[in-house]
């Protein structure tokens, strides 16, 4: 059932400034550049409001397809965040991690694949399953790493 691969260390604490144009990009018909300015965003403090209790994990598998989330894609974890209906959750079942999306009901909780070829994931009783994280973040790149010649995760 492990879709998940976690990497564990702390966020640092600096932030992480990046450009950001300030304009906006259309996705649908073609607008003119008007001039533009250039602020500092800390990525830090927008993708991980809570950087204490963020943790970076790596997906692998299709079973969340359908929110988006491939094989590969970073996920941002929130342990801070409590789990509501519908949340992304990352849960421990059957002593492994998997992704879903939660479902609560009266008689019990079920993690819901986003992906029809999966079986959703039925928890009669609280003891058999423990929330570890809400995921707050999904990253995925559209050209791959190695196209680019780099990769994004610092060597240990």
């Amino acid at each position: 059932m492990s879709d998940l691969t976690l990497v564990f260390g702390s966020l640092p604490p600096e932030p992480l400034w990046v450009p950001v144009i300030d304009f906006q990009l259309p996705c649908g018909f073609p607008s003119p550049a008007d001039d533009y300015q250039v602020e500092l965003m800390d990525l830090n403090r927008i993708f991980f409001r809570n950087p204490d209790s963020s943790f970076l994990a790596r997906a692998t598998g299709e079973s969340m397809t359908g929110a988006f989330i491939h094989d590969g894609d970073l996920l941002g974890i929130d342990r801070s965040v409590t789990p509501r209906d519908g949340d992304v959750v990352v849960a421990w079942v059957d002593g492994a991690y998997t992704v879903k999306t939660l479902s609560k009901r009266p008689n019990g909780v079920r993690l819901l694949p986003a992906n029809p070829a999966y079986e959703p994931v039925d928890i009669k009783c609280p003891e058999e399953m423990r929330v570890w994280g809400v995921v707050v973040l999904v990253l995925h790149t559209l050209v791959h790493e190695s196209r680019l010649g780099l990769s994004y995760v610092r060597p240990s």
